[in-house]
């Protein structure tokens, strides 16, 4: 059916690249958005595939997270659907044309907010849904029509189900994040959504890694699509400066401090394997004096969206998280990424780091292995062809003692005593109690036992006598049944000869 062989490298060269946006020729209402963003020069996979997408061709695009996949979709794709814009309030005029599926409601929502500012002066109308939030609102915006339409999958099959958006007359599709949504299990979702639309379609696939299962679902929905991949699969940024301590699960807190400290680190993301322990490692470093905020899948959406604003408008320094915002989220500035847990997946790891050192800046990744991470670490070896070489850490003499605080309970209370030299409030344990001189134990009263229930069992009848029943059933003329139930009646019948 489609052809993978297709590469861009034949038909493009590095010459015949543009590098600027001034040189795509965008219609003025995009150029002049485009401007006031402040871009000028193109990443590697915005300069190959949106000549390419201005082309009408299918396109699976791999690179390092953080090199502006958004706008290598987005603007061409605007840019096609110009010749469609109106402003006709009536939503027949506005059907869907550009569908845009992400595996999280954060990465959705960014995406969004960028689409928006792109085409902030056409008349192109654009939306969101996602799931943990109303879909009245939703529906509103569905019914007054909308051109491109960015959207998770679970949420788009319920507008789909409940007939608030129709997909028949889309000509764009775009997956990002695709290997994302295989992994959480979105194939079942994304093979009834892909049903609804045309065939005839131009369908564009982009995602930090290329794995056997990506390369099959393109096979399967991708018609003779050009491959991109501007750098080797599987790779990460080498603007991220990479370090893997070795230390012990209890020491891993005050590891954080340190580097924290030795670093000068402002803001950081702060990685964990499981919900709980996201919310466990976050209140505890909020007791540390660290300002933090958790985000993990058991909050609710607007938990969620109020925890994220806060890390950007820098109103908390830590944001403690799970692989929930591992992929796509593009925050600005965030010097630093601790994985206080190593990922079970390798492909993860990729995608955490990824969430500094982006748009060419430097970033700083930490690893705090623990002595059953080497499965782990030999995963992510071989995914990314490299050795790792565990460094060890040792713990200043000044840094206090965190591990006491909250994570080990030795039995005894801490009290607060007045602030020492540093500032910070100092706690002493209180030494056990000495047990009192005249202390006497209270004896117990014992209630006076019958001699009765001490007694051996004594039979009622002799071993030879029939049991009661029997004796009954064996007297003539007494009747055996309860009188409450009645004898049935006996009729006459008339049976016919066989």
């Amino acid at each position: 059916m489609t052809d993978l062989t297709s590469d861009i490298s034949n038909e493009l060269t590095a010459d015949t690249l543009p590098m600027a946006f001034a040189q795509l020729q965008l219609s003025a209402p995009l150029a002049r958005a485009v401007a006031e963003m402040g871009y000028e020069s193109m990443t590697p996979i915005q300069a190959q595939a949106i000549p390419v997408v201005l082309q009408g061709r299918d396109v699976m695009g791999a690179a390092q997270t953080g090199t502006g996949k958004t706008a290598a979709f987005a603007l061409p794709l605007l840019q096609r659907m110009l010749k469609h814009e109106n402003a006709s309030t009536s939503p027949a005029r506005h059907p869907v044309r550009a569908l845009v599926l992400l595996p999280t409601r954060e990465l959705a929502d960014q995406v969004a907010e960028q689409v928006k500012l792109y085409g902030k002066y056409t008349n192109l109308r654009s939306t969101v849904v996602f799931g943990g939030i109303d879909m009245k609102p939703q529906t509103i915006e569905l019914k007054k029509g909308v051109e491109v339409l960015v959207a998770t999958p679970g949420r788009l099959l319920d507008h789909i189900e409940a007939k608030n958006c129709v997909l028949n007359q889309v000509e764009y599709v775009v997956l990002d994040e695709a290997d994302r949504m295989l992994d959480i299990g979105f194939l079942p979702d994304l093979q009834r959504i892909l049903s609804y639309l045309p065939k005839q379609r131009t369908t564009l696939l982009f995602s930090a890694t290329f794995s056997p299962e990506i390369k099959r679902l393109a096979s399967s929905y991708l018609q003779n699509p050009v491959t991109i991949e501007v750098a080797r699969s599987n790779a990460t940024a080498s603007t991220v400066e990479q370090h893997f301590y070795s230390v012990g699960d209890d020491d891993k807190r005050h590891a954080l401090h340190q580097i924290l400290k030795q670093r000068e680190l402002k803001q950081a993301f702060v990685f964990v394997n499981s919900k709980l322990g996201c919310a466990r490692l976050a209140r505890s470093l909020e007791r540390e004096g660290l300002k933090t905020t958790a985000l993990h899948g058991d909050k609710s959406q607007d938990e969620r969206l109020k925890a994220l604003e806060s890390f950007k408008k820098g109103e908390v320094d830590l944001l403690v998280c799970t692989d929930v915002a591992a992929r796509g989220l593009d925050i600005k500035d965030v010097p630093a990424v601790f994985n206080f847990d190593i990922p079970f997946h390798a492909e993860d790891y990729v995608h955490r780091i990824g969430r500094t050192g982006r748009a060419g800046q430097s970033g700083l990744a930490v690893n705090f292995v623990s002595k059953s991470d080497a499965r782990l670490i030999a995963d992510i070896e071989k995914l990314l062809k490299t050795k790792i070489d565990l460094e060890a850490i040792e713990f200043e003499e000044d840094l206090p003692d965190i591990r006491k605080q909250g994570h080990i309970n030795d039995g005894r209370r801490l009290y607060k005593q007045e602030s020492d030299e540093s500032g910070r409030d100092a706690y002493v344990a209180r030494a056990p109690r000495e047990p009192r001189s005249d202390y006497k134990p209270r004896t117990r009263t014992v209630a006076p036992v019958d001699p009765f229930f001490d007694k051996p069992y004594e039979p009622s009848l002799p071993p030879e006598a029939a049991p009661p029943w029997e004796a009954v059933a064996a007297r003539p003329g007494v009747r055996t049944i309860s009188g409450n139930i009645r004898s049935k009646r006996k009729v006459a019948a008339l049976f016919a000869p066989v």
